[in-house]
């Protein structure tokens, strides 16, 4: 039987513009990953590691859920 996960979604496009409109290049320059990786987090087509996720929340000085958030299939936890 397979399991749907859910998904994770993101609030990095308006962190970016809250951010003086931080460009994609300059967030992933700042977090150390390519800005296409930036470009596909942003389009919810890219799960970020945790790792990488906490290094993005660190550069907008948020915690984590404010930038990430978890929506599970189905409304299932």
């Amino acid at each position: 039987m397979a399991v749907n996960k859910g998904h994770i979604t993101n609030q990095i496009r308006r962190l970016r513009f809250d951010h003086n409109e931080m460009t994609q290049a300059e967030l992933a320059k700042a977090a150390g990953v390519t800005r296409q990786t930036i470009m596909s987090l942003e389009a919810n087509k890219y799960s970020p590691s945790l790792e990488l996720a906490f290094r993005i929340a660190g550069v907008f000085n948020q915690p984590l859920e404010a930038v990430f958030q978890f929506q599970p299939a189905g409304g299932e936890e």
